[in-house]
């Protein structure tokens, strides 16, 4: 892969080269029309990890985005510095950072509501249901999208496909900002176990284009190795994960700043760091800020050392590991303790599981009633339509699909509104629909 095209000019949606205008690089314009899109507004109401938290601050997927974004901007700004004599004409250390910075307030913009839990719901929904005579018609690929609902891809058809242009490109993205949201770029059948992939069905042609025209090493049959910036963007992610989540199960009282200090004193790179305010009786939340910038510095000086070792087999294609597992051995380490004392201590909270089952009724609710009334339209003639489907579908605007549309893209489209609800719409709808019962 080389830099000439994996940074080319070309946005999707255009018949020409991106142009840039005052004040304005074609890199910013992705920033800005995804700051300004309604998906993006609405993560201010989807779940991070505790869903429907009481606590103002707790993250959402909107202030985590934010802060990955940020993350990845200064990500992206170093390597970029570091590769500036191999960088196309026009092209800068500053827009590198943009780039990344743009896929990182994009990564979550397809997840549904209630985080992984919603996921799982939809995942659940359809799997339930392999024998349901209303996918009998469909392909195995076609089964295999549905049964493994994933935001990553969901995210993928949400700005080029849904968001702004409706089927018409729709946030209209530079290829190397696509390029650089896609951690996963590969249809379900290769998702793995773990069933992660970037690409359904409906934007396949995309990707094979987008692939193309990034010169993308092909790996197998829809399958391709991932952009170079895009490890950067995992890292920014991963960085947030790290020492974000700790905070929040801080403000929530699931873990005291005791605890939480030895795994941030790692992810710093000093195990005797100190501070004045660790002695005094300040919040939890003024301590853990003390450590917070410096970990987040030498995390970004291991991902950013890693990632001018490894570019070589970045740009052969043929790296596979993590930027930060990869790197400064304290900051492995911290990561896998962050993870750890998370699996032990944050996800079983007992309000957080209560929450998450009741997801799984709310979004049950959703997706079967929205399923039926595509099935009937599909099956049935307008004036046959159930009063009850009609106005399903009613509710869905221009995102209902027409009656000439395969059953396949009838049925992402119902997924394509249930995924951009918010958690509290979704809960009332469903509600409403349940006839005012509690769900």
């Amino acid at each position: 892969m080389d830099w000439e095209q994996l940074l080319t000019r070309k946005r999707y949606g255009h018949d020409m080269l991106a142009t840039q205008e005052q004040g304005r690089s074609h890199f910013h314009k992705d920033h800005d029309r995804i700051i300004f899109s309604s998906a993006f507004r609405r993560l201010g109401r989807k779940t991070q990890v505790h869903p429907m938290s009481l606590n103002d601050h707790i993250h959402t997927r909107l202030t985590h985005s934010i802060e990955v974004g940020s993350i990845g901007r200064s990500l992206g700004i170093r390597a970029g510095e570091l590769i500036a004599d191999q960088l196309p004409e026009g092209i800068s250390a500053d827009d590198i950072g943009t780039i990344i910075q743009s896929a990182c307030l994009a990564h979550d913009i397809g997840n549904p509501p209630f985080g992984h839990a919603g996921e799982y719901a939809v995942r659940d929904w359809f799997r339930q249901r392999k024998t349901d005579p209303r996918f009998a018609s469909l392909s195995e690929e076609e089964h295999r999208d549905l049964q493994t609902f994933e935001g990553n891809a969901h995210g993928f058809r949400v700005v080029t496909k849904i968001e702004n242009h409706l089927f018409d490109g729709g946030l209209r993205l530079t290829y190397p900002t696509l390029g650089t949201l896609l951690k996963y770029p590969w249809t379900a059948r290769h998702g793995g176990k773990k069933g992660k992939f970037s690409c359904y069905q409906t934007e396949l042609d995309l990707l094979r284009s987008l692939a193309s025209d990034l010169g993308l090493t092909q790996v197998d049959e829809d399958r391709w190795v991932r952009h170079p910036l895009n490890f950067l963007m995992e890292a920014a992610d991963d960085i947030c994960y790290a020492i974000l989540d700790l905070e929040d199960a801080i403000e929530l009282g699931l873990l005291s700043f005791e605890e939480v200090k030895p795994i941030l004193l790692q992810l710093c790179g000093d195990l005797n760091f100190d501070d004045a305010v660790f002695a005094t009786a300040a919040s939890a939340r003024r301590k853990i800020s003390a450590l917070r910038g410096r970990a987040m510095e030498n995390m970004i000086d291991s991902a950013v050392g890693v990632f001018s070792k490894k570019l070589p087999d970045l740009m052969a294609g043929s790296y596979t590991g993590e930027l930060l597992s990869d790197g400064d051995p304290m900051v492995r380490d911290g990561l896998a303790a962050a993870k750890r004392i998370a699996q032990e201590r944050v996800f079983p909270d007992h309000r957080k599981a209560e929450l998450e089952v009741g997801a799984y009724t709310i979004l049950g609710v959703l997706v079967e009633t929205f399923i039926e009334a595509v099935w009937e339209q599909h099956t049935k003639q307008d004036d046959d339509l159930s009063y009850r489907s009609e106005k399903i579908l009613g509710l869905m605007g221009i995102h209902a699909p027409g009656p000439d549309e395969s059953l396949y893209e009838g049925y992402m489209r119902a997924l394509d509104f249930i995924s951009g609800m918010t958690d509290s719409y979704a809960s009332y709808l469903a509600r409403q629909i349940g006839g005012g019962i509690q769900v």
